[in-house]
């Protein structure tokens, strides 16, 4: 098996980010549709792709993709694909799937087909008649869109947002993966100090403080596929091993987070232990009224409150203002809010230099970037 082919999923309007850390993995044949990248790779990268990728939901075997207009199409042409070679006689297999705009519009008819298909082919292989399903678990899903049918085996187990870190909840949590996605997608670099003034529990600070350490978000948690045969121990072993040593274990970071709520910190900090790297990143419990920094060319980024139920409104309104007003007097920073709030700039008292549609779960959000000056070639990083 030297050749593979494998898709990240991803979230609405972050599939060039994911592309884009599948390049840095030195993967290059790379295709980006709406929802997913698509990358060709060996097995290894089954294991590399889960234990790096920051901003993907999760990493697919994909077994392969055809047109189907019928049922017996379906059928037939899954039972042609390779899953022999994957899925051990023991295994379990269950069938998920979805249909959009296509002439299968059942699931649960099109998942019967699928695991039909799937254990006649297994067979075959096995020839046996009876499958216990008690050994590791492969995640089958079948996804018809405008009649193509792809068919793919989930090796990530718990979504990739699933770091391992959070192991408490606060309400309104916002994804490892989004928060990720909101570093990425900003100017911020390791040498340049970082605040998030709302940071809750703390997650885009942790995650800003993973990303400038280069820890490799998956290093504190297990997946789907380390319980197949088909992608020895070994590989796992020799990818956890690699990550560890690329660990930038000496870089000072800058990073604050700062919330007016003394419960929601506790968790912060019990989350940046966890994820190790309390020692870098430092909370503080501080109204927004009182936020400023000596440190100059810094960036603030934050999830702040989007004022969705009735009664909101007017407190995120007078917070967006605040905001606008305070950010103003650290001008050397740059600025970058996630909000679904289609008022905010408007609040803030001023225009974005750029704006990015993303989704916070369902809720359709605006990336609102406001860029200060050009920092220095390099920024003294005082460590606190």
């Amino acid at each position: 098996m030297n050749r593979i082919e494998l898709i990240a999923t991803a979230p609405f309007g972050l599939e060039a980010v994911v592309a884009r850390e599948v390049k840095q993995l030195g993967y290059e044949e790379v295709t980006v549709e709406n929802g997913k990248v698509t990358f060709k790779a060996d097995l290894p990268a089954i294991c590399r792709s889960n234990l790096w990728l920051r901003t993907a939901d999760r990493v697919l075997v994909k077994m392969g993709s055809f047109k189907a207009l019928t049922f017996d199409e379906l059928f037939e042409q899954t039972k042609t694909l390779p899953w022999d070679e994957w899925i051990p006689a023991e295994a379990e297999f269950p069938v998920q799937g979805k249909s959009v705009k296509s002439g299968l519009f059942s699931v649960p008819d099109c998942q019967a087909i699928v695991k039909k298909a799937v254990v006649e082919k297994l067979k075959q292989r096995y020839r046996r008649e009876w499958f216990s399903e008690t050994g590791p678990r492969y995640t089958i899903e079948v996804a018809l869109f405008k009649d193509e049918a792809t068919l793919t085996i989930d090796t990530s187990g718990a979504g990739l947002h699933k770091r391992g870190y959070r192991k408490l909840g606060s309400t309104a949590p916002l994804k490892e993966t989004l928060a990720a996605s909101l570093v990425l997608l900003s100017y911020w670099r390791p040498d340049r100090p970082f605040i998030d003034p709302l940071c809750g529990s703390g997650t885009i600070p942790i995650e800003a403080a993973l990303i400038g350490l280069n820890i490799a978000p998956g290093l504190g948690r297990e997946f789907a596929a380390e319980q197949w045969p088909v992608v020895p121990a070994s590989l796992w072993k020799e990818a956890r091993v690699d990550a560890r040593r690329l660990i930038a274990q000496d870089r000072k970071l800058n990073i604050a987070g700062s919330d007016i709520d003394g419960d929601v910190l506790s968790l912060a900090r019990d989350h940046a232990e966890q994820a190790g790297v309390d020692v870098q990143v430092t909370f503080y419990r501080r109204p927004l009224s009182d936020l400023g920094s000596r440190f100059k060319h810094g960036c603030i980024i934050c999830n702040p409150p989007y004022g969705e139920r009735l009664g909101e409104v007017r407190a995120v309104e007078k917070l967006y203002r605040e905001m606008g007003e305070v950010f103003r007097r650290m001008d050397t920073w740059s600025f970058y809010v996630l909000t679904s709030n289609r008022n905010f700039e408007g609040l803030f008292g001023r225009r974005a230099d750029k704006k990015r549609k993303l989704y916070n779960g369902r809720i359709e959000c605006h990336y609102y970037q406001f860029y200060g000056p050009r920092p220095p070639r390099s920024l003294p990083v005082d460590h606190r």
